[in-house]
């Protein structure tokens, strides 16, 4: 459920009406719903009340700090995967103690911020970083507190570029290795294990995957116990679906209640890193139309969003809805692809999209956009980036300023030869 509806013809977000954001803020513009934002956050955080458990919203799919910082307030902690994004965490106010840190390329200076922050653990990916968290813990006199990433290969039925839990991704340590990496680990002299961390993929709509990998982690755990290991955080990772057209992906309620089970008896802390399932449905992408042009049979609507607003079109093949954001009863319609001013074939938010006809400066709406949508965008074809803003009832907050050309070149110097 999200916060984004029609009042006579015109579409708000919340209490705002788009069209008045556009004018004031201009387009490209990502906005984001605080409500929608806080009470997807509860109804994740409730449907596991009674295990003991932190939610850790993964940074990776919204790091607008306004956002982040709505999680954190609602007691939320983050998954993080560079040292950019610890950064953003702990300047939003989430406490170092509830962050966890992720990815296979950490580099020494992001774990020695990581270390002296004092995170709550790293999530690591494979036997050369776990001696690089060894060697820079050592460096400073600190035990670096580690969970170690296991691949279970399960299949998570998703876009194959999302799936993260297969013997043929990069990500994690294969199962059958486990055990001796976990007894390796423990004994390295910097090193304290703390938890174990698994993570299949992104936007999955069904609890079979989840329920068949922590099957397995689950049992990885009561061995290393058996093992005398001290497993006390279980970070079970993401990626619950969301609908973009037609999906039906479960619930958190509804994924609770088929991993609850599974976790009987272990005397652990449970650490969830739901991302897209909290920000994707929370925030759209208003964009302008800037002219039609029809090429034989085909035909084009130009926008002044691109590739570089959204990518996940170009990358994914993503469906994405668009809406009118303001929208009259009976009007002509046709079917046209969606394309924007970039100067790729790729460069498309929709293809072959049934829709009403757009005049010259109507404004569309592209739907669930709050995940994977600023944070993936560049400024390729030295295009300033999109502002962001966030809607609280009827008030509506710049959460970030547009760039400016001179944005573009920020950092740029030139050599004194070319002077």
């Amino acid at each position: 459920m999200d916060d984004f509806h029609y009042e006579g013809g015109r579409l708000f977000c919340e209490g705002a009406a788009l069209e008045d954001i556009a004018r004031e803020v201009g387009t490209p513009v990502y906005v984001y719903s605080h409500n929608t934002l806080a009470r997807h956050f509860r109804v994740f955080d409730e449907a596991f009340s009674g295990l003991p458990h932190i939610v850790c919203f993964a940074m990776k799919a919204n790091s607008n700090g306004a956002v982040v910082r709505t999680f954190a307030r609602q007691g939320g902690g983050a998954d993080v995967v560079s040292g950019g994004e610890l950064h953003r965490a702990l300047k939003a106010g989430v406490p170092a103690d509830k962050i966890v840190y992720a990815g296979v390329g950490k580099a020494d200076w992001e774990i020695e911020y990581a270390l002296k922050s004092g995170i709550l653990m790293f999530n690591i990916e494979s036997e050369e970083e776990l001696r690089a968290v060894d060697r820079v813990a050592g460096g400073l006199g600190v035990k670096a507190p580690v969970a170690l990433r296991i691949n279970p290969d399960v299949d998570p039925k998703t876009h194959p570029y999302i799936s993260t839990g297969l013997k043929k991704n990069k990500f994690g340590i294969a199962i059958e290795d486990a055990v001796e990496s976990y007894v390796a680990a423990s004994k390295l002299p910097n090193i304290t294990v703390v938890g174990i961390h698994q993570h299949i993929g992104s936007q999955l709509t069904e609890t079979a995957p989840f329920v068949d990998s922590i099957t397995k982690t689950v049992g990885l755990v009561r061995t290393l116990k058996a093992e005398g290991l001290a497993i006390r955080y279980i970070d079970v990772g993401g990626g619950l679906g969301i609908r973009y057209e037609d999906e039906a992906p479960p619930l958190p309620s509804e994924l609770a209640g088929a991993l609850r089970p599974l976790f009987t008896g272990l005397d652990c802390t449970l650490v969830f890193e739901p991302g897209r399932v909290l920000v994707g449905n929370a925030g759209c992408l208003v964009t302008k139309a800037l002219y039609r042009k029809s090429s034989g049979a085909k035909n084009f609507v130009i926008v002044d969003a691109g590739m570089n607003d959204l990518i996940r079109p170009t990358l994914y093949q993503a469906y994405h809805e668009i809406r009118p954001v303001t929208r009259s009863e009976g009007g002509e319609e046709f079917t046209a692809d969606v394309v924007g001013p970039i100067c790729e074939t790729g460069d498309f938010l929709a293809k072959d999209r049934k829709m009403p006809v757009p005049a010259q400066g109507d404004l569309l709406a592209v739907m669930s956009a709050g995940a994977y949508g600023f944070t993936m965008s560049s400024n390729y074809n030295s295009r300033p980036r999109a502002a962001e803003v966030m809607v609280d009832g009827a008030r509506v907050h710049v959460v970030r300023r547009r760039e400016t050309l001179d944005d573009l070149t920020r950092g740029e110097e030139t050599p004194e030869f070319l002077i």
